[in-house]
């Protein structure tokens, strides 16, 4: 006789949760409405609200004289084509700083830092590269700060898109 009913029971958990889960997928979502749901689309009409969150939690404090001039020491005593890549894996990583012999420019690495795009910007001096990056802070190199065209961008993607950051100057200066 058990071996009739636990079969039987068995069966009837199974059907059990089988209807459950197909009723579970028929009945509407008691959370938001489904158009309050959905991810927005990107557009170009402006700046998404999580670029305004992610902008609002960036720092203004400029970087100084001191850690500018670390950084031109540093990026001078690489290799030339080497330099601050913070950002090493497939395809854009962002923003580096490479040492061309004859000073150091500023453009958008790819691929780990196998290769560059044009340079963005050009210093072959300490005392003018000191004097542009003692002024920026990681608001302004995130590309949202309209007063410096060197980073500015109205790219929602591109902008504080691997970015060069306090952080990664202060990675580089101490690796």
């Amino acid at each position: 006789m058990l071996a009739t009913i636990i079969p039987l029971i068995a069966l009837f958990l199974i059907v059990w949760a089988l209807a459950t889960v197909i009723r579970s997928m028929r009945a509407p979502s008691k959370g938001l409405p489904a158009e309050e749901r959905q991810i927005p689309d990107m557009t170009d009409d402006g700046p998404s609200p999580r670029s305004i969150m992610l902008r609002n939690q960036l720092s203004t404090l400029p970087y100084g004289d001191e850690l500018a001039r670390r950084l031109w020491l540093r990026l001078m005593a690489q290799k030339p084509r080497d330099g601050l890549v913070h950002e090493f894996h497939k395809e854009f990583c962002g923003h580096g700083l490479i040492h061309m012999g004859n000073g150091v420019m500023l453009a958008d690495i790819y691929d780990g830092g196998h290769s560059t795009g044009e340079p963005i910007a050009r210093w072959t001096s300490e005392a003018e590269f000191v004097a542009f990056f003692s002024r920026q802070s990681d608001f302004s190199c995130s590309g949202w700060d309209e007063n410096e065209p060197v980073f500015f961008t109205s790219d929602d993607w591109y902008r504080n898109n691997q970015r060069l950051t306090r952080s990664a100057i202060d990675r580089f200066l101490n690796g």
